[in-house]
């Protein structure tokens, strides 16, 4: 009977403690678990000296909007995935970005939007190119990696899959602005060998018209499961020709994500980023030479991109929550929230 007792006794001490150390476990992963992310508006020649007070203000309140649509998500225990994409969306709505609303005219005066966006769970992917009429393409790229056996689509098809999908579709003149049309013929105005006219105040404070052509948006981020994610979305650059495709819709060359190393976004030169396989090449670096986040990026951006003749710059973001954000222009809207709630908006180098 005592021995009976004495078995009973410590099987409710074993039940006990077994209890206790799952509790204890969930509590230290809870209180490890961080929230991340970065996000940028595109890289090139920004220069205070070219931003009126009042066009910076609408850019870094822009960013702001962005960092904190995505952070609700991450906080809500949503997936890093619905978070890049809460990102992008309001970047994509904004006319101040070269992506959505704010895209680019191609040389036949139409607007036409790439995106992509990766899993760093699964490494599953999705993009698309060329599309015409989908209101949101981060959304039409997610909904190829979730809904098609294929990585990327492009144009007509891909379209008719977004309406197979429930995709919001809308006229073309939807995405038009002043602003980027008039970017438009004065690009092809110095094509043509002709010296840009027009109202004076747009020629000189218009810097994306001159020195910033490659704009794009992008997010990546890192949810409480410990998962990263990245995403792109862009205009592709003005005055683009013969269906002209650059980096952003493509996996390894503009977005990239593995949990195993980082998440990334690219923003820049898109065709010596497809060369340079930018996007992977950080997190290559980081998985066989053992560097860190900030190396990894740096080696990338400002050695081998650098040496190769590209411009731009890149966000990236580990498990960890470690932010790199290297560029080698001079400047590049960019912006993180850290792990503890802290939001950081930049633009110029010297910030």
């Amino acid at each position: 009977m005592t021995t009976l007792r004495h078995l009973h006794c410590w099987a409710l001490c074993l039940l006990l403690l077994m209890l206790s150390g799952t509790s204890l476990e969930a509590t230290a992963q809870d209180s490890s678990a961080r929230v991340v992310l970065a996000i940028h508006g595109g890289a090139g020649t920004i220069l205070r000296s070219e931003m009126t007070p009042e066009v910076e203000a609408e850019y870094r309140a822009a960013l702001r909007t962005a960092l904190e649509a995505g952070y609700a998500v991450l906080l809500a225990d949503s997936s890093s995935l619905d978070a890049v994409v809460a990102a992008i969306r309001t970047m994509e709505e904004s006319p101040l970005f070269n992506s959505g609303k704010g895209a680019v005219f191609t040389s036949e005066g139409t607007v036409e939007h790439d995106a992509s966006i990766m899993d760093g769970k699964t490494r599953n992917a999705g993009a698309s190119s060329g599309t015409q009429h989908v209101r949101s393409p981060i959304k039409l790229a997610r909904a190829v990696m979730e809904h098609s056996p294929h990585v990327m689509l492009t144009g007509t098809g891909a379209e008719t899959f977004a309406k197979e999908q429930g995709l919001e579709m809308v006229e073309n003149e939807f995405f038009h602005t002043e602003r980027r049309r008039q970017q438009l013929e004065r690009a092809q105005q110095r094509e043509r060998g002709e010296a840009p006219s027009g109202d004076a105040y747009l020629i000189k404070t218009d810097w994306e018209t001159d020195n910033h052509k490659y704009g794009t948006v992008g997010a990546v981020a890192l949810d409480g499961g410990g998962n990263l994610a990245a995403a792109t979305s862009t205009g592709g650059m003005t005055n683009k020709r013969f269906g002209r495709v650059g980096d952003s819709p493509i996996i390894g060359a503009g977005t990239y994500a593995d949990n195993e190393t980082c998440a990334v976004s690219a923003t820049g030169h898109g065709e010596y980023f497809i060369r340079g396989v930018v996007a992977y090449d950080v997190a290559a670096m980081m998985r066989y030479t053992g560097l860190s986040l900030a190396a990894a990026s740096n080696a990338v951006i400002m050695g081998r991109l650098t040496e190769l003749g590209g411009t731009g710059g890149i966000i990236a973001l580990d498990a960890e929550g470690n932010v790199s954000m290297p560029f080698n222009t001079p400047g590049m809207y960019r912006g993180y929230i850290d792990e503890d709630g802290n939001i950081t908006v930049k633009i110029y180098r010297d910030e």
